[in-house]
């Protein structure tokens, strides 16, 4: 299960050249500085396992309400960008940002590897659709080495919003619409639920990315909440 009700999803790729100011800055400010705001549960970093993956990177923010996506914590940070902030991001290439509410999640814990499954659906606002993609969820999340199955349907107006932090950029790119985000335990075993979604009869235009985990920040040393 996802510690929250709402996500900020943020796929990446990075330049050579700015790698290693990448690792160090999301490792030292970036992610404790996200995870100290206010409603901000827990801040996970994945990095693509094949080739085929793309963008190479993959940072997944629980948050407690989509309301905190919007409050003067948050906005306050992205309207007030560190130096190192502005430095590191300059190396970003191929950046999508999801705002999103979660629709369902399921599972008994996060795992060592993810898929990402970006789409779009032919009417969001349909209920058979929605209800049809949250209990495909269910069902993926009983089969072998499966830990976790969500679906978030993104904020585009959110998502799209104009800030300091992304003033200037030229590596961001649209939004996603809809994604699913499936947790496993190793990198094969997330090949039947990608099926099961891309055939599922509701997914437009499927992104699929796979990924494994480095990295999870706590809200606190001993607590995730």
């Amino acid at each position: 299960m996802l510690c929250g009700h709402a996500l900020i999803a943020i796929w990446n790729g990075i330049t050579e050249g700015g790698r290693a100011e990448f690792y160090a800055w999301h490792l030292t400010e970036h992610m404790p500085e996200r995870v100290a705001i206010p409603g901000f549960l827990r801040g996970r970093r994945y990095r693509a396992i094949d080739p085929a993956t793309q963008p190479e990177f993959f940072t997944l923010y629980e948050v407690e309400s989509f309301e905190v996506t919007t409050s003067n914590d948050y906005l306050g940070r992205l309207n007030a960008p560190t130096p190192w902030t502005k430095r590191a991001t300059a190396a970003f290439r191929d950046t999508s940002r999801g705002v999103a509410r979660v629709l369902t999640s399921a599972g008994p814990g996060s795992g060592a590897v993810l898929a990402t499954v970006r789409f779009s659906v032919l009417n969001e606002q349909d209920k058979p659709t929605r209800l049809a993609l949250g209990n495909l969820m269910h069902d993926i999340v009983r089969l072998p080495r499966i830990t976790g199955a969500h679906l978030a349907a993104s904020d585009a107006e959110v998502s799209g919003l104009k800030t300091a932090e992304s003033k200037g950029r030229s590596d961001l790119q649209s939004p996603p619409n809809w994604f699913a985000l499936i947790e496993a335990c190793t990198p094969g075993s997330l090949e039947e639920p990608i099926r099961q979604i891309v055939e599922s009869g509701f997914v437009q235009q499927p992104h699929v990315g796979r990924y494994t985990h480095e990295y999870t920040r706590l809200k606190t040393e001993q607590s995730p909440g």
